[in-house]
C-alpha cells in the first residue's frame, strides 16, 4: 500500500527536490549551533532580531507563570482573552484600521480570508508569485482565478477590464519573500478604485519594516484605507508566532463568523500573545531597531553592487543541484543560507535566499559578502 509513497519520494529525489530537516539550536537571533558547530544564520525571517529580546522573553515567561501555556479552546469557545483583545487593538493601531483579528498562523489568516470571500460571483486576481497560502486559500474558495504577470499592472488592468463578475478581488503579497521585491501598492490601490474591486494585501514580510512605526508598505505609501484586508503574521519581524487580519470592525465581525480556519482551531497561547505584544511595542516605540536593519541592507547592497528594497537577497543559481551545493559549501564555511527549490520558486530559478537581520553585525555581513563572492 505504501509503494506509491516510495515512488513519489524517488521522483522527488531524482529531481533534486527531496527535502529533509536539519535540527538547529538557536544561540542568538543570528547564531545557531549546527551539529555542535556555531554558525551564522542568514536564512531567518527574524528581521528585527526580536525573537530573543530580553523584554520579549520576559513577557512570555511572566504570562506562562501566571496563566500556563495552552489557551484551552477555540477563540469563540473560551480561548479568547484580554491579552488577545489588547494585541488586536495594537495591531489595528499599527495598521491604521478599526479592528484586527488574530489567527494561529499567517497561513491560516490568508486561507481564512480568501475562502470566506467565496461566492458564486467572486473572481480572484492574483500575482504570479504570490505565497502558497494565498494560492491555497483561492483553491479552497473554488472560485475562478486570473493570474497576472508578476508586478505587471497593465496586465492586471486588462484582466480586470475584461471581467464582468460582480465581485472582483485583487490579492497580492506586499513583500515577495523569495525575491525581495515590493508590490506596487499605490497602483494596486488605484486599480482597486478604478475597477471597484476588493483588495487583500499580505504584509507578512513587510510588517514592522516599513513606515514610521512599522505599519507596513500600505501605511508607508498612504494607501492603507484602500486595502480591505491587511493580512500579516507575528512570526517574521515580530519574532513570535501567529497571524492576523486588520480591517474594519464590520469585516472583523464577518470574518469571525465565516472564516473556518479561525472558527475551528485553538486560539494562540497566552505566552505567545504576550511575546508578540512586547515585540510590537518595542518596534513601534524604538525606531533604532528598524534603522539598524536598514543599515545592514545598505551595507550589503553596496558590497554586492545591487539595489535592495528589503532584507531579502535572492542569489539565483538556476539548477537545484547548484543551489544545494552552494548552500552546503556555505554551511561548511560557517554560514546557514538555505537553498530554495521548486515548487517554492519556479523551475530553473533555484537559489540561495539570504535574509538579513538587525541583529547582524557589520562584521557578520562583511563575512557573508566575502563568502558569496567566492561562490
Amino acid at each position: 500500500m505504501s509503494d506509491w509513497v516510495d515512488q513519489a519520494l524517488s521522483v522527488l529525489e531524482g529531481q533534486t527536490r527531496l527535502r529533509s530537516l536539519l535540527a538547529l539550536k538557536p544561540l542568538t537571533p543570528v547564531r545557531v549551533s549546527v551539529m555542535g558547530r556555531e554558525t551564522l544564520l542568514f536564512s531567518s525571517n527574524d528581521y528585527l532580531g526580536l525573537s530573543q529580546h530580553p523584554v520579549v522573553k520576559e513577557a512570555a515567561a511572566q504570562i506562562a507563570a501566571e496563566r500556563g501555556m495552552g489557551s484551552r479552546g477555540a477563540s469563540l469557545i473560551c480561548g479568547y482573552s484580554d491579552l488577545h483583545q489588547n494585541l488586536e487593538e495594537t495591531l489595528a493601531l499599527l495598521k491604521k484600521t478599526e479592528a484586527a483579528l488574530l489567527f494561529p498562523t499567517g497561513y491560516q489568516a490568508n486561507v481564512g480570508v480568501l475562502s470566506a470571500l467565496a461566492s458564486k460571483g467572486t473572481v480572484f486576481f492574483s500575482d504570479q508569485l504570490n505565497h502558497a497560502s494565498i494560492i491555497d486559500g483561492i483553491r479552497l474558495s473554488r472560485c475562478p482565478v486570473r493570474i497576472y504577470r508578476h508586478l505587471d499592472m497593465d496586465h492586471l488592468d486588462s484582466l480586470l477590464a475584461a471581467e464582468s463578475a460582480p465581485r472582483k478581488v485583487i490579492v497580492s503579497d506586499a513583500l515577495f519573500s523569495m525575491d525581495g521585491d515590493l508590490a506596487l501598492v499605490a497602483e494596486l490601490a488605484a486599480l482597486k478604485e478604478r475597477h471597484e474591486t476588493m483588495l487583500v494585501l499580505d504584509e507578512a514580510h513587510s510588517t514592522l519594516l516599513y513606515g514610521e512605526i512599522g505599519g507596513g508598505l500600505a501605511v508607508k505609501e498612504g494607501v492603507h484605507d484602500a486595502v480591505d484586508f491587511h493580512v500579516g503574521t507575528l512570526s517574521k519581524a515580530v519574532g513570535a508566532q501567529g497571524g492576523f487580519v486588520a480591517c474594519t470592525a464590520t469585516k472583523r465581525q464577518w470574518l469571525l463568523n465565516t472564516a473556518r480556519s479561525y472558527i475551528f482551531t485553538t486560539a494562540l497561547p497566552a505566552p505567545v500573545v504576550a511575546a508578540a505584544q512586547a515585540a510590537i511595542n518595542l518596534a513601534m516605540n524604538d525606531g533604532s531597531i528598524r534603522e539598524r536593519l536598514w543599515e545592514r541592507i545598505s551595507q550589503l547592497s553596496r558590497a554586492l553592487d545591487q539595489p535592495m528594497q528589503s532584507p531579502i537577497v535572492p542569489v539565483i543559481l538556476g539548477e537545484e543541484s547548484k543551489a544545494l551545493s552552494a548552500s552546503r559549501l556555505l554551511l561548511e564555511q560557517g554560514f546557514h543560507v538555505t537553498a530554495i527549490r521548486p515548487p517554492t520558486v519556479p523551475p530553473g530559478s533555484s537559489r540561495l535566499r539570504v535574509a538579513l537581520s538587525a541583529a547582524h553585525s557589520l562584521e557578520d555581513v562583511e563575512k557573508l559578502q566575502v563568502a558569496l563572492n567566492r561562490l
